[in-house]
């Protein structure tokens, strides 16, 4: 299940923001996943985020307002991370991307940080596509 897929790519890209070197996984991490297409697509998140870290970054910094993203919790951060990756270099729909999100923040973050991340990520699928339009895309 796709769900579950994202809940353990969320979880390696959570554990990515502390263990800065010498960072690898193995395939004991996907044990759970039961399907070898969920395994595949959680591999993929996860591989994604980490060659497109700088720019989803850029994404997040650009449209956070009133905050650092130094001080955002990181299970919020790392949620970012995961819908920006599937949205922006997996080509995921954003509704469900976002919706999932949301789902994991409830379960893993605080009371407030499911409106926060909705917004954040709203603020900049929103900047983006202002942007392609004025690119001609």
């Amino acid at each position: 299940m796709r769900s579950l897929a994202r809940e353990l790519a969320f979880k390696l890209i959570f554990e990515r923001l502390f263990v800065k070197e010498n960072y690898t996984f193995d395939e004991e991490f996907f044990v759970s996943l039961k399907k070898d297409e969920d395994k595949n697509f959680s591999k993929s998140i996860v591989l994604s985020f980490e060659k497109n870290k700088n720019l989803l970054e850029k994404y997040i910094k650009e449209n956070l307002i009133g905050y650092e993203i130094e001080r955002v919790y990181k299970v919020d951060l790392a949620l970012m991370f995961e819908a920006l990756t599937e949205i922006y270099i997996l080509n995921t729909p954003p509704q469900i991307v976002v919706n999932e999100v949301v789902n994991l923040a409830k379960k893993y973050s605080t009371e407030k940080s499911g409106r926060f991340i909705n917004g954040v990520l709203s603020s900049i699928l929103k900047s983006n596509r202002l942007q392609e339009k004025k690119q001609g895309v």
